[in-house]
């Protein structure tokens, strides 16, 4: 038998062997992208092939993966949202672009979680219970979009990724923007700290982000009875360049030089074309409408969304009193609206028409 024939029989029966896809799972793309989402997984499914591009782990019952992911050197996204998850699983392949570990139960973030992630674009952590992460100087200088919101923070986290575009830290306890916190990010176009525990904000603190395009500040219980700080912040909102949905202490929904803006509050990271299988990532998507949170094979699960509105009247009264301490982290958005904060899906209209409605009234 010629060596040619050998060669080409040998190529006709590695074909299949080369192209796998565990049973539990449905791959497509070659067998490089696998949705092994809602499958009640409690461990890692054997069988994935060796240079998968895509996985979906989403909606099971992972506890940990003890670096079983490790050689898969050509893996991109990583999805293990709504597991069981105490810790970013160790040894994650450094190849990864997109890590997604929303609705877990991470405590925090340790610097060698992230230390040796170069590549790596995005990162959303939503919906846990973090109360601190550490990040070493320089390192992830590929990240763009960091997702921290619905989380247990009380302070601005410090010495973040310099090259950052988006920030989500809404839905947490901020009370306080340490000193130095946001100096080194001068990119960051859109900064997202609505729903917070704010009633004052040093002088200064947002001076250094010079490509900020849009800021919410929203459903804060901003001390208004201040009237120099609080006259300090809305002077820097009224010059600054950027978008600043939800104003502290004013009747104005939307402040800032570009207050025509009409996208939506939030968005996803830059590079996303779509929803990913099995689950679109659960960035603060504040659009009219309705978005779905899961993916899923039935897509019957949807997450309310919210967009700024106007009220219907103005009122200079605003209330100072911070809410109580919550035992325990709310897991969706609650009734804590407040004039200038959020109205539910049910609610919403075009921000554009509602923004002119403002003006118009002034």
């Amino acid at each position: 038998m010629s060596a040619g024939l050998l060669l080409l029989l040998g190529g006709l029966l590695a074909g299949p062997a080369a192209s796998v896809c565990p049973g539990v799972c449905s791959c497509s793309r070659g067998h490089r992208t696998a949705d092994c989402s809602s499958r009640g997984l409690t461990k890692l499914p054997p069988g994935l092939q060796h240079n998968i591009n895509f996985v979906n782990l989403s909606f099971n019952s992972l506890q940990g993966l003890d670096s079983q992911l490790t050689h898969y050197a050509h893996l991109r996204t990583l999805d293990l949202s709504f597991n069981r998850l105490e810790a970013l699983p160790p040894g994650l392949p450094r190849s990864l672009w997109d890590i997604r570990a929303a609705g877990n139960h991470l405590r925090s973030l340790d610097k060698n979680d992230t230390a040796y992630h170069w590549n790596l674009r995005a990162l959303d952590l939503s919906d846990n219970e973090l109360e601190r992460v550490v990040f070493i100087n320089n390192t992830l200088p590929s990240l763009r979009a960091l997702n921290l919101s619905r989380n247990r923070f009380w302070t601005v986290p410090t010495n973040m990724p310099h090259n950052l575009v988006s920030v989500d830290l809404s839905h947490n306890y901020l009370a306080r923007i340490l000193p130095g916190s946001l100096d080194r990010l001068p990119r960051l176009a859109r900064f997202y700290l609505h729903g917070n525990r704010f009633s004052r904000l040093s002088e200064g603190a947002f001076q250094k982000l010079a490509a900020l395009e849009v800021m919410t500040l929203g459903d804060n219980p901003w001390a208004c009875e201040d009237e120099e700080n609080i006259a300090k912040l809305l002077a820097w909102a009224g010059q600054t360049r950027a978008t600043v949905l939800g104003c502290p202490c004013y009747t104005k929904p939307v402040c800032g030089r570009q207050e025509r803006h009409s996208g939506p509050v939030t968005e996803p990271p830059l590079w996303v074309d779509g929803p990913s299988p099995g689950h679109q990532a659960n960035w603060a998507l504040f659009e009219t409408g309705k978005h779905q949170d899961r993916w899923g094979a039935n897509g019957s699960e949807e997450h309310e969304s919210f967009v700024w509105t106007a009220p219907t009247s103005f009122s200079t009264h605003t209330s100072t009193t911070a809410p109580p301490p919550a035992t325990n982290k709310p897991r969706a958005a609650t009734s804590r609206n407040k004039s200038h904060g959020l109205l539910s899906d049910s609610q919403t209209v075009p921000l554009m028409i509602l923004v002119l409605r403002a003006l118009n009234t002034f």
